[in-house]
């Protein structure tokens, strides 16, 4: 019986030693690994890691095409990698063709999300592009061109973004038009009234529509600038509809707060986009657009996706009725 005692003991002391062995080898093997990982990991100077002005001098019919750009923008099509952070949901983006929609459209189904994205159909070039993106990630994508400035179209598209993708709990409002003009006096009442329909009237007729599908935990995300808090003096429309773009976030954060629907907004400064050389800047500040910046270049809209994608995820869901800037160091909030 003692004999048989010892040789359990025995017994049990060989299998904890090799249970220990083979936890300090896995031990050992996952810190190899981390370390590796790690060592992966490398600085990126922002200041040069884009390009700084001066631009070539270039010009675009409205509303432009980000394909055609010099240098062409970056929306994060080989840089951004995802990880599941959107896993089965289900978003709507406006001018999700190029800019900062065409960023959060990438990264969005990257993080596992299936996608609608809403643009003019002068922008099919580009919009093809994105939807060839999402599938390639296995998601839903969707292309519903149209023209925002239609409340019949707005709500068309909310019908068939619901439809194609079998839901809704993501809206980005991102689709934006901006004209530079000198002087008020060159204002029409024409391209004041196309401004206020796309920037303003869309986003409020998209939400209304919109509204009855969203659940509890579902966000709406708008895209303001650094122009609602100092705006040009040649940008005197646009900046308007941008301040009140931070308004309604705030205003509409605390209307569905208690349906648990949050409203947020992303507010960039100088972005590389199809904006800048389709109208909305002269040729003399498109030279030099950026270079102002404490950065002294302008920003790709794929050093947005990761905002747009914060601001959507379940574990940011304390964050409601803010404004999240990006814009190189210059600008607010």
């Amino acid at each position: 019986m003692a004999h048989q005692d010892k040789t359990s003991v025995s017994r049990r002391h060989v299998v904890r030693a090799a249970s220990a062995t083979l936890a300090a080898a896995s031990l050992a093997s996952s810190t190899a690994q981390g370390n590796a990982d790690m060592a992966e990991q490398h600085l990126i100077d922002p200041v040069t890691r884009y390009p700084k002005p001066p631009f070539k001098k270039q010009s675009q019919p409205w509303p432009g095409l980000a394909g055609k750009m010099e240098p062409r923008p970056d929306h994060g099509e080989s840089s951004y990698k995802g990880s599941g952070r959107l896993k089965g949901r289900k978003a709507l983006i406006t001018g999700g063709d190029s800019g900062m929609g065409r960023a959060a459209a990438i990264a969005y189904a990257r993080e596992g999300a299936d996608v609608a994205i809403n643009y003019l159909p002068a922008e099919e070039p580009d919009a093809q592009e994105v939807i060839a993106l999402i599938k390639k990630e296995g998601r839903n994508g969707l292309a519903i061109p149209g023209d925002l400035k239609d409340e019949a179209f707005c709500k068309k598209l909310v019908d068939e973004a619901v439809q194609g993708l079998g839901g809704l709990d993501i809206i980005v409002n991102n689709a934006a038009r901006q004209q530079t003009r000198a002087s008020i006096l060159d204002v029409s009442s024409e391209d004041f009234d196309a401004t206020m329909k796309t920037n303003i009237y869309a986003p409020f007729w998209i939400i209304k529509a919109a509204l009855p599908h969203l659940k509890p935990g579902s966000c709406i995300i708008g895209t303001t600038s650094e122009q609602a808090y100092d705006p040009s003096p040649d940008l005197y429309d646009y900046a308007q509809t941008k301040a009140a773009t931070m308004s309604y976030v705030k205003s509409l954060a605390k209307q569905l707060a208690s349906k648990g629907i949050r409203v947020n907004g992303v507010a960039p400064g100088p972005i590389w986009t199809p904006l800048q050389v389709s109208g909305g800047a002269t040729m003399e500040k498109l030279e030099k657009f950026g270079g102002m910046t404490p950065l002294g270049r302008p920003g790709q809209p794929a050093e947005l996706a990761s905002i747009y994608v914060q601001l959507a995820a379940a574990d940011a869901s304390y964050a409601t009725g803010q404004v999240y800037g990006s814009a190189g160091g210059s600008g607010q909030p």
